[in-house]
């Protein structure tokens, strides 16, 4: 088969004016970026205040392999395969990160004919939000250190600085840094760091804001430190939230592109689900609910971490209503859970693929605590034989479709469009996680009803963090937590439906901008680091602009 970029430079594009134009997006709201992409003026929502939002399919996953199960490519054949039923679809994502593009995973913007376009654009800078994000955030950086030189008006102390540094790659080696050496003229030495631009609150804001007066407004509650007196500082005491808001004036404003069918699709943001929210913008989904009949969206890894954190955070923050929930699965990754090491994966291996069948269990029944509908979709790939396929659907008593959107673009999601359609429902959502709790029994909640613990403990240093959120206000926040993707656990190596174990919370990192309390689980870091040979090994450009490596 070909691949991804051979099979994205064959298709036939259409103008990104027509694309806007087919689901009513007027030329006074549309800001092209060349012939393929435009950004779209957020003030176009308050002319669709008055239109009856459409439905909204969450598409999430069991505990992955490393490699990924697919969802970009079965959100987008999903979205895609809609259309072709004759409803009228548009597909949310968020943008791929140069981190991971060039790291392990490659591009991001789905697979074979299931993907979004112009994909070399997309995956590499695509309209500049992710460095608009790392300029914003830097630019705090910068001041915080410019502050401390030019007098310290504020007593900050610079032990106790919040704030790293980021950059949108993937650097082990910027994870803990001094700077300020050289003399009194470069400021004064501390201990600083640099986290991956995904993981920036900045980004957060980004996806959680709803308009410019609400992105200043949470810029100006970010704490960014403490002062020698125990008072927290915040970007508003610094006086730059405006000056960081101008930097992502058109940021902010969501991307229109298109898929390898036309269809419509917004890609804005990106936000990692195992430390951050992880989905694309709310403007962003709120322009699509109002312009369609049904949305796709997507959340970052598995159920247990990127769904459950629209479910419980992003929709009630939105306001949206859930009206399904999609699970995608593979054959690679139900055999992964069932013990079989990750180079044996491309073999038949029935009896291990029935009993990984307990991860996906384990994610249908949390999701179902959500009272919404559940369904499964298999991600078939050309690895997985005639068995596997027949015994995966005869011991999968969950509504489940086959999906080939990969090798066959809409048409191969037709099965689980019908299946979504016809299990789809209105108003029926609810929360799993009460704002009035205490931040104490949130955690708790979650690890015994998703995570699947026997009981929580927090060490030392949580206590203590827990207590200076308590002090300052923060402990009503609702909580994101952060913690490993390969196991529904804290504990990587626990894989399948490891149940009765002891979840533990080592640290809390307060987003207050944001609106969140994030509750450390693991050995979580901030900023990736490449691989022995990272996919940037298969990256080239020829001498007519032809990039090559992305997939």
């Amino acid at each position: 088969m070909k691949s991804d970029i051979e099979i994205a430079k064959e298709a036939k594009l259409k103008h990104i004016s027509e694309i806007a134009k087919n689901i009513g997006i007027e030329d006074d709201f549309l800001e092209p970026y060349g012939k393929y992409i435009a950004k779209v003026d957020t003030k176009i929502l308050k002319s669709l205040e008055n239109k009856k939002d459409g439905k909204l399919i969450l598409v999430t996953a069991m505990t992955p392999t490393p490699a990924g199960e697919g969802k970009t490519t079965t959100s987008i054949g999903l979205s895609m395969a809609l259309n072709r039923l004759g409803k009228k679809s548009i597909v949310t994502l968020r943008e791929p990160s140069l981190g991971p593009v060039f790291g392990i995973k490659g591009g991001a913007a789905g697979g074979g004919y299931s993907q979004v376009l112009p994909m070399e654009d997309i995956n590499l800078h695509f309209t500049g939000d992710i460095h608009a994000v790392s300029a914003a955030h830097n630019l705090l950086s910068a001041v915080i250190d410019a502050h401390i030189k030019f007098g310290n008006e504020l007593g900050i102390d610079p032990t106790k600085i919040y704030w790293k540094r980021t950059m949108d790659m993937n650097d082990r080696a910027l994870r803990q840094i001094v700077v300020g050496l050289g003399g009194s003229a470069n400021g004064y030495p501390r201990e600083d760091g640099f986290i991956i631009t995904a993981a920036s609150e900045i980004m957060a804001i980004l996806c959680l804001a709803k308009d410019i007066k609400d992105l200043k407004e949470r810029i100006s509650n970010i704490v960014v430190a403490q002062t020698y007196d125990k008072k927290l500082v915040k970007v508003k005491d610094l006086k730059i939230e405006g000056a960081m808001a101008a930097i992502l004036k058109d940021a902010i404003k969501p991307n229109l592109v298109q898929t390898i069918e036309n269809t419509p699709a917004f890609v804005h943001g990106g936000p990692f689900a195992n430390i951050a929210h992880g989905t694309n913008s709310i403007i962003a989904t709120k322009i699509a609910l109002k312009l369609s009949d049904y949305v796709v969206t997507e959340a970052g890894f598995a159920a247990d971490l990127g769904a459950e954190k629209f479910l419980d955070f992003v929709a009630p923050t939105a306001g949206y209503d859930v009206n399904a929930v999609v699970i995608v699965a593979t054959i690679k990754a139900l055999k992964y859970h069932g013990g079989v090491k990750k180079d044996d994966l491309n073999k038949e291996n029935v009896e291990a693929m029935i009993k990984g069948l307990d991860n996906l269990r384990v994610h249908v029944q949390n999701m179902k605590k959500y009272n919404v509908p559940v369904v499964v979709a298999l991600n078939v790939f050309n690895t997985d034989t005639e068995k596997e396929l027949q015994e995966f659907s005869k011991h999968c008593e969950i509504p489940h479709a086959l999906v080939y959107a990969f090798e066959k673009g809409g048409e191969g999601a037709i099965d689980l469009a019908k299946l979504v359609l016809d299990n789809i429902k209105e108003n029926q959502y609810k929360p799993l996680i009460n704002p009035d709790m205490s931040l104490e029994e949130k955690i708790e909640t979650l690890a015994k009803e998703i995570y699947r613990a026997g009981n929580v403990i927090f060490t030392d240093q949580a206590k203590s963090k827990l207590r200076f959120l308590k002090k300052h206000g923060y402990d009503t926040l609702p909580v994101i937590v952060a913690k490993t993707q390969s196991s529904i656990s804290d504990d990587p190596k626990k894989l399948n439906a490891p149940s009765g174990y002891t979840f533990t919370i080592r640290d809390f990192e307060l987003s207050a901008g944001a609106g969140f309390v994030v509750a450390l689980a693991g050995d979580i870091m901030r900023m990736p680091g490449l691989s022995k040979i990272p996919n940037a090994v298969n990256i080239d450009i020829d001498e007519e602009g032809n990039i090559v490596g992305l997939s």
